[in-house]
């Protein structure tokens, strides 16, 4: 893939909910190899563009890119299993993990995206189908000691505190096999040792070759880790660029802190 080729574009995207516009005409690219962050007050849009780019919603008005360099697929319309299978993953900003099943088994889940056995190897037992739920085990049990939980992988999943929580759920969206992660909100409710934790592990997966966006409001999180920031404000994105050229935008600044601020 070239490097300089966008990873994902969102181009002219609009998403309408009856006489709500809650997205109207955003454009970015995402780079390969980036960390971006996509920023703004409750109610801007935020998770709502999440929505669109992982096929929850489809835009009303626009188009959404993924992986450009390599013939430029155009997803809108495109099912949530199917933007998994094109390898974009996603976590949420309300934690969603089948709680009455063991953390190994919520990450093993995740696994089976990219399992090529059938109902009858399912069935039947076939000597395939052993090896590949294997591998299964296996590589869920790589990504939960990335994320430091291979201790706990057979605890029921809603034993583990919140912050394991957290790293559950980027450990099931890891196991998918993505290209381009999206991390909505994901120091929310983290004590700040928490959250200095939660930074390493995102440029660990930065390591491992998957470009991350993420929602967050820890403005201090998102200065220190995002290389690359967009901002959006009642559905409109009106800043675009580098932690510190956002810091000083006139119209971001009034957009957190009401009309006046960047001139008080």
């Amino acid at each position: 893939m070239n490097a300089s080729a966008p990873l994902l574009k969102v181009d002219g995207v609009s998403k309408q909910f009856g006489g709500l516009m809650a997205l109207s005409e955003v454009s970015f690219e995402v780079l390969p190899g980036r960390i971006t962050g996509l920023i703004g007050p409750n109610g801007a849009g935020k998770t709502t563009l999440f929505n669109c780019i992982a096929g929850v919603y489809t835009p009303t008005k626009g188009r959404l890119l993924f992986d450009a360099a390599d013939g430029a697929r155009r997803t809108n319309g495109f099912k949530p299993e199917r933007m998994t299978a094109l390898g974009i993953a996603r976590t949420f900003q309300n934690i969603r993990l089948f709680s009455q099943l063991t953390v190994l088994d919520n990450v093993r889940i995740g696994r089976h995206c990219r399992t090529s056995q059938g109902l009858f190897g399912a069935i039947f037992r076939t000597a395939a189908q052993v090896a590949e739920e294997r591998r299964i085990v296996d590589e869920a049990m790589r990504w939960l000691s990335f994320v430091g939980l291979e201790g706990k992988a057979f605890f029921q999943s809603s034993a583990l505190s919140y912050g394991d929580q957290r790293r559950l759920e980027i450990a099931r969206a890891l196991a998918t096999g993505p290209r381009l992660l999206l991390l909505d909100e994901p120091a929310a409710g983290m004590n700040p040792q928490e959250t200095a934790s939660l930074v390493g592990l995102i440029h660990a997966i930065m390591k491992e070759g998957v470009t991350v966006v993420l929602i967050e409001h820890d403005m201090k999180l998102v200065m220190s880790i995002c290389e690359h920031l967009v901002v959006l404000d009642h559905g409109m994105k009106i800043a675009e660029g580098g932690p510190r050229d956002i810091r000083e935008n006139p119209q971001v600044i009034e957009a957190y802190l009401g009309r006046g601020a960047a001139h008080a």
